[in-house]
């Protein structure tokens, strides 16, 4: 999909060590904002404060 599979071994490892890391920072951002937007709501159907 990327291309990777044209790398060394070495190199190969470090571009998908480095695609995990910006996928985990793209979800962690993504989950955030998905809380902070929806936790109020969910708290008030939910009889919270």
């Amino acid at each position: 999909m990327f291309g990777i599979e044209t790398l060394s071994g070495s190199s190969q490892a470090v571009v998908l060590v480095g695609l995990v890391l910006a996928e985990s920072l793209v979800l962690y951002a993504g989950y955030g904002g998905v809380t902070r937007v929806a936790a109020p709501h969910l708290e008030r159907a939910l009889g919270g404060e």
